[in-house]
């Protein structure tokens, strides 16, 4: 069964790498023009499922932690699935990979592609041995890349433990960087937000505190570490922003709850980046997963992506829809 999925997963990639399409078999399963059976979403092992559409191509991007380590026959990549459905899926594409001058060898996690100013730009997490987590901005003229470093160094603070770098652009045009401050380095998780210039290559500013993961009222400690030296640990995961119909600005986040691995929300009241920030009573969703974001399918629906469950080598993406109700977000 291991060699049948690797024989289908190499096919996939050989067919996307062709610009393969879509078409059906007789028996309903989806295939590629060249007749390779696509894969479905419950056979992708993926942690951290980004959805990028892109309406030129009626197609779904799908990036998300695939190959964080590097092997004996390969390095570390960040790779993309693309779908005209959500449901069969051509690929892996490689768009990055770990090479000689690049300094992130490792911990390949979360990527996210935005669209920005006319290109494709990647933030995505790295490490190395002896180098702290932090993320890097990569930028590409494709979705299905190659993708190359925007600068010669990472975007978040130097000397901070940091993963899981989003875009935001605010109400003025300003681009931000928010991300996670590791527990592993405060103890107390934090998710900050950090100004760019407008072409992303660097900071505009100190780093803002947003707030901290024990704010959250439902928050339990991480699970294999609850205490270091006395202090309780919790862990703040995955920020992703979202400005609702009626202009209230939203975040998506992850942490632990007593569910296991849970999506949260929290809400600014001041509609800034720069909050104060208000979290919800409950979770959005506690059926032990997260590292949600939000997108819009070609329909106008308002989906929300994120991996469930959280271990196991089971993680997959799950797809569900919201709406916005009371200023907030809930599952339909």
């Amino acid at each position: 069964m291991v060699l049948k999925r690797r024989m289908v997963l190499m096919a996939a990639a050989l067919i996307a790498a062709a610009g393969g399409t879509a078409v059906w078999s007789a028996d309903g399963d989806a295939e590629s023009a060249g007749g390779r059976r696509m894969l479905k979403t419950d056979e992708i092992h993926i942690r951290d499922p980004f959805i990028l559409p892109v309406a030129a191509e009626k197609l779904y991007y799908m990036y998300g932690t695939t190959r964080a380590m590097p092997d004996a026959n390969r390095p570390a990549c960040f790779q993309t699935f693309y779908s005209s459905d959500l449901e069969n899926w051509e690929g892996p594409v490689d768009v990055f990979s770990a090479r000689e001058g690049f300094w992130g060898t490792r911990d390949f996690w979360a990527p996210e592609v935005h669209f920005y100013k006319g290109r494709y730009y990647l933030f995505g997490t790295f490490s190395a041995e002896k180098v702290l987590r932090a993320t890097q901005i990569l930028v590409s003229d494709s979705p299905r890349g190659p993708f190359q470093p925007l600068t010669d160094r990472p975007i978040t603070p130097f000397g901070w433990q940091c993963l899981d770098g989003t875009l935001f652009v605010d109400d003025g045009g300003k681009p931000w960087i928010v991300f996670c401050h590791e527990w592993e380095q405060t103890r107390d998780g934090e998710i900050c937000a950090l100004p760019l210039t407008d072409d992303l290559k660097h900071t505009a500013g100190p780093p803002v505190l947003l707030f901290r993961a024990s704010e959250a009222p439902w928050i339990v400690t991480v699970p294999w570490s609850g205490e270091t030296d006395g202090k309780k640990n919790y862990i703040t995961d995955g920020p992703w922003l979202h400005r609702t119909e009626d202009g209230k600005l939203l975040m998506l986040w992850a942490s632990f709850g007593k569910g296991g691995y849970v999506q949260a929300v929290a809400r600014s009241e001041s509609g800034k980046i720069t909050g104060p920030w208000k979290q919800e009573a409950e979770p959005i969703y506690s059926n032990d997963g997260g590292h949600g974001m939000l997108f819009r399918t070609f329909d106008g629906k308002l989906k929300m992506s994120l991996h469930s469950p959280n271990s196991g080598g089971k993680e997959r993406a799950r797809f569900m829809e919201v709406h916005e109700t009371g200023g907030s977000l809930r599952i339909r």
